[in-house]
């Protein structure tokens, strides 16, 4: 049985290089072209799979050739999934456009990913039934995720979601569901616009003190907010009962390990897959230790092109960090 499982996307990566980002009306030549595995679900997937944890992904694919790439490279990763095939339907696709100091833009077809159907995800009630983590995203359906995150409540498990990308039918509701969320600083600046009704300046976050950080999360009704802030860090703020709340400080911050950063595209779903890898180590895992580790496997991820492909075994965070 999997200790976390995931309910999110699949979707397949074309990635262009470029020296930098075009800019509207623009055509630039690509200094390089790539296609291979990707998706949030399937990103945070790999993360998890590679650090460690037992992994389970349950997605939705298309019934098409690119399913067929899907299947074969999660079966040469050694990554337990659950396939729905949606008929007539294309699998998931990504255009991501990379600049030569790793920034990206990225375009997404989700297609077969909002598709996924709750009911799939209920009849593999058996793959939670051990889990510790439920990790989900927000490139599927609203009301797959909200399944997922009712299935982990039902098992005890910590639900855990990275509100990515931004939804516009995302609630209160499914929001109160989490007992953690990961956004990046524009995914936070968003939800403190839609549920707090705080406006914030996403760029002027990481500059931000801790005590003027700490008060926008609480406007949240989640008990741990980590909000990831590229090479700046990240920065933890914790709710008073949260889980962790009695073992650490109520909100704090952890730099981000130096790298020569060649593509970013995959660093937060590393991220977010390494830290619920971690936590499903359990209880003897201090969050601050997991935040960690979480943040070192973001930081390699960024030293190779690619998405899912990019994402470091913990043999190799080991090598680059120690025990």
């Amino acid at each position: 049985m999997a200790a976390v499982v995931v309910v999110g996307s699949y979707n397949q990566d074309y990635a262009w290089h470029s020296d930098c980002l075009p800019q509207p009306g623009e055509t630039r030549r690509a200094l390089g072209f790539a296609t291979g595995p990707g998706g949030k679900g399937y990103n945070q997937a790999v993360a998890c799979h590679r650090q460690g944890a037992s992994t389970c992904l349950i997605a939705a694919l298309g019934d098409d050739a690119v399913a067929d790439l899907a299947r074969g490279g999660a079966e040469r990763e050694g990554l337990a999934c659950r396939w729905q095939v949606v008929a007539g339907t294309a699998t998931g696709s990504a255009c991501v456009l990379i600049d030569a100091r790793g920034q990206n833009q990225i375009l997404v077809h989700l297609a077969a990913n909002e598709r996924l159907d709750p009911a799939f995800v209920r009849a593999q009630r058996e793959d939670f039934r051990d889990a510790r983590v439920v990790l989900t995203q927000l490139e599927s359906n609203l009301e797959a995720i909200a399944a997922a995150l009712e299935l982990g409540r039902a098992c005890g498990a910590l639900c855990v979601l990275n509100p990515a990308p931004v939804h516009a039918g995302l609630d209160a509701a499914l929001l109160s569901a989490c007992d953690l969320i990961t956004p990046n600083e524009t995914e936070f600046a968003h939800l403190l616009t839609r549920f707090a009704a705080t406006v914030v300046d996403p760029p002027t976050l990481a500059a931000c003190s801790d005590a003027e950080l700490q008060p926008p999360p609480r406007r949240l009704p989640v008990p741990t907010v980590v909000v990831t802030l590229g090479a700046q860090g990240c920065f933890v703020s914790h709710a008073e009962g949260a889980a962790w709340a009695a073992r650490e400080p109520a909100c704090y911050r952890l730099a981000a390990e130096p790298v020569v950063a060649m593509d970013a595209s995959g660093a937060g779903d590393a991220f977010s897959g390494a830290l619920a890898a971690a936590i499903a180590q359990g209880s003897s895992v201090p969050f601050t230790t997991a935040v960690r580790r979480a943040n070192r496997v973001a930081a390699l991820s960024t030293e190779r092109t690619g998405t899912a492909s990019a994402m470091p075994t913990h043999a190799e965070l080991r090598a680059r960090y120690g025990p």
